[in-house]
Order: structure tokens, then C-alpha cells, then sequence
């Protein structure tokens, strides 16, 4: 079975697509100065420019993972995410507390998605 990989750089690739299947890198905001609603704002947004790249969309999400650099912002993450969700087409879902790369980024989401 054929492996496609979108925007592929030397440490890892944005977007791997194996068959019918999509997984997505870790996304987080382009801009870090805005609060976990923007943030989530901006990482949902290019999750669905990346699940277009790859023949995909939102509504075939299979999983998703969130992570929060401050699990007392998880309301303020829900509040982008329910505004952005395929309401008949909720992905499982899973959310932990972690520190993510730098601290300027508040979230990070990785999705898996069927084309």
C-alpha cells in the first residue's frame, strides 16, 4: 500500500496519508500570543487545511488527541472545539496536561482521520 507524505521535512512530515488513512502531526497555533480559545482557533483551522491536502475533512476525523499545557483552560479549549466539531460526526477524543514545546503554546492537537 502506497505512503503519501504532505509537507515532509527533514524531522517529520505534517500529514501521512497510508491507504485510507490520515494522521496528522501535532499542530499548534502560528500565533502564540493569543489565549487557548485562539489558539485552539488557529489549530483547528489548519487541521482542516492539512485533512484537505490529504483528500480528507473534519466530519471523517476518527481520534483526536489534546494536549493542554493547563488542564484549567480545558473549558476555554471545548468552547473552539464545539464551535469547529462535526456535530454528527464526533471523532474519540482524549485530553491530557503536558508541557509542549515552548511556553508561549497553550495546545496541540493530533488528529487521525479516514479519506
Amino acid at each position: 500500500m502506497e505512503i503519501v507524505r504532505h509537507e515532509a521535512g527533514p524531522r517529520m512530515s505534517q500529514a501521512v496519508v497510508h491507504g485510507s488513512t490520515v494522521y496528522l502531526a501535532g499542530q499548534v497555533a502560528q500565533d502564540a500570543s493569543q489565549g487557548v480559545t485562539g489558539q485552539t482557533a488557529q489549530v483547528l483551522a489548519e487541521i482542516d487545511r492539512l485533512l484537505a491536502l490529504a483528500g480528507s475533512h473534519k466530519s471523517k476525523i476518527l481520534s483526536a488527541q489534546v494536549f493542554l499545557a493547563n488542564m484549567g483552560t480545558f473549558a476555554e479549549m471545548n468552547a473552539a472545539w464545539d464551535a469547529w466539531v462535526d456535530k454528527g460526526n464526533t471523532p474519540a477524543r482524549a485530553t491530557l496536561e503536558t508541557r509542549l514545546a515552548g511556553p508561549q503554546y497553550l495546545v496541540e492537537i493530533m488528529v487521525v482521520a479516514a479519506r
